[in-house]
């Protein structure tokens, strides 16, 4: 990865994060929740930005039809969160793998 691409994602980040902050405050809230948990939870998909590209998609559907946030995903947002990932490798699958010393978890 070189600088270039370093300033590219910042760009993209950039602009990512302006589209969260013209959503209506409470998407804002939800979404900034949605972030820090799938940050902790950690699913590897993260990484190539198109889940949560996918979420603010959504949302901003979600606002332009004049549906409340909660209206979108339910009361609870970790659940609405597993289910996004559900089928998804996270780092926690890789270090459990690691531990239990299952063949093959090296190379991925």
């Amino acid at each position: 990865m070189g600088i270039q691409d370093i300033i590219e994602g910042k760009r993209q980040w950039r602009a990512h994060m302006a589209r969260v902050k013209a959503l209506p405050r409470d998407y804002q809230i939800v979404y900034k929740e949605i972030q820090r948990y799938l940050f902790k939870v950690g699913p590897i998909d993260l990484l190539d930005g198109s889940l949560l590209s996918g979420i603010l998609d959504f949302f901003e559907e979600g606002a332009a039809s004049g549906k409340g946030v909660l209206e979108l995903i339910g009361d609870d947002v970790a659940a609405f969160c597993d289910d996004l990932i559900k089928d998804s490798r996270t780092f926690a699958d890789i270090y459990q793998e690691s531990i239990r010393g299952e063949p093959g978890t090296a190379e991925k």
